[in-house]
This record gives C-alpha cells, structure tokens and sequence, in this order.
C-alpha cells in the first residue's frame, strides 16, 4: 500500500476544482492507455462539490464518458429516488448531464428494490457484480478501479464504515450492510476496506474545520478500527485532498508550504 500524500488548497471551492481537473486527467490518461476508466464515486459534501466542479469544467469534453465505468463507495438504503440517495445526488450534479453508457453505471440497489428491506442481500448482490467486472489483471474479486473517491467524516468515517463497528473489521467480504450507523440514515452498503484497498489510487477529500481533527488523527499513524479513514490506502497512490481549514491540526512538515 502507498504512503499518503497531502495536497492543501486554499479553501473547499478551489480544493473542489483542483480535485476535478485532476480526475479528469486520471480519466483521459487511463483511457488513452487501456481504452476505458474506471471511478468509484462518493457521497457527501465534499463528493458533490467535486462532482458539481466536474460538471462545470471546460475540459470535461476530454472525458470520453461512454468509456468510463462508475461505481460507488456506499450507499444510504433508502427507496430509489431519495433525496439521501449518494446515485441521486450525483445524477443532479452531474450524471444526467453527461453521455454515459447505463450498461457502465453500477448504483447500489435501493431498499424496497429486488432485495426488499434486506441489506445483507443487497450487498452481496453488488460484491457479484463487482466480481463479474473483475478480470485476471485485478487484484481480487473487484476491479482494479483507477480512482477511488472518498470523503471523511468528522468522526473519521469513510464511506460506511465507521469507528469500531463491524464493517470496517470485514477481511473478507468486499461489500456489506450496516446497521446502526451513527449517522443517519442508519441503515448503509458500503465496500470495506480489502475491497477500497484494490484501487489504483484513493483519493480522500475533506474540507472544513471540523474535518480538521479527522484528518490529524488519521495522518497520525492511528489504527484503522479505530480509525477508518487511516486504512483507506490505493496501490500505487494515496492522496490526501484538503482545504486550509481541514489541515490546521496537521503538522506544517507534512506537506509542501507552496501547495495552492
């Protein structure tokens, strides 16, 4: 797994379109030397602020959007068409207005869909598609995803999995459901961590003052039960994207004085 790395920007707007030209590039690169991309997206705040910054990007007319795969990190198992829905919310910002290939989009299922209210059914039903998408040249049962997006929560969370709850224990499964979620809604799929850790590269994204403890804890070496977001680590890459406020409790030598 790599070394993280950290990027500070001045504030959460120009970390969110640093961070959107920077996809972009990680996009058209991978599909100059493969043909096709492919992006685990997130939710929250910070994820809807990248992806909103995508949308609005001149240079998004690079991406060929009918070659890109997108997948996502967790999902809140509310009905389809929720508001608290992370697919929802990334169609507004961004989906529905770019050509992408529906065959390339991979939602995690809503609650009250084929697996009714079964969570746990849910998620092994998105661990199979994983799979099936996974070739030789991958490492495991899900694909070798080129980015993976993440924000962190102030509590130190990464997509569902949370402080010492049994998600982010999972060794062997690459999906599952939560339950009890500290934060609603409590009921969540999510990608545990051997499944994030088969990406190319994890980018976590976190703005804000009070992501600033998050973040230190997380930089600081602290484990990752305790700690989701200190397991969150890419193959090749792991990079930390934080505004000023986010990196206050960080200390100056862990990153350049010249980042913008």
């Amino acid at each position: 797994m790599s070394a993280p790395q950290v990027v500070v920007h001045r504030d959460k707007e120009l970390m969110a379109r640093a961070a959107a030209a920077r996809l972009i590039t990680k996009i058209v690169d991978a599909q100059a030397a493969r043909g096709t991309a492919s992006v685990v997206l997130t939710g929250g705040r910070n994820g809807n602020g990248l992806l909103a910054a995508l949308a609005e990007a001149p240079a998004r007319d690079a991406v060929d959007w009918s070659r890109l795969d997108l997948w996502w990190g967790d999902e809140r198992f509310v009905p389809d068409g929720d508001p608290e829905r992370n697919y929802t919310q990334a169609r507004e910002v961004l989906l529905d207005s770019v050509p992408l290939d529906p065959a390339r989009v991979h939602p995690m299922t809503a609650s009250g869909g084929t697996y009714g209210n079964d969570a746990d059914a849910a998620a092994e039903a998105y661990a199979a598609e994983l799979a099936a998408a996974a070739g030789p040249e991958d490492h495991g049962p899900v694909p070798s995803f080129d980015v993976l997006l993440l924000g962190v929560g102030p509590d130190t969370h990464v997509a569902s999995l949370f402080p010492e709850l049994p998600a982010v224990r999972e060794q062997e499964r690459t999906v599952v459901g939560v339950r009890g979620a500290p934060k609603p809604p409590p009921t969540r799929l999510t990608l545990t961590l051997p499944a994030i850790r088969a990406a190319r590269e994890v980018w976590l994204l976190a703005a804000g003052a009070d992501k600033a403890g998050a973040a230190a804890l997380a930089l600081s070496g602290s484990g990752e039960i305790q700690t989701p977001a200190a397991g969150a680590r890419g193959r090749s890459r792991t990079l930390w994207l934080l505004d000023e406020a986010a990196a206050a409790q960080l200390p100056r030598g862990l990153y350049p004085p010249a980042s913008a």
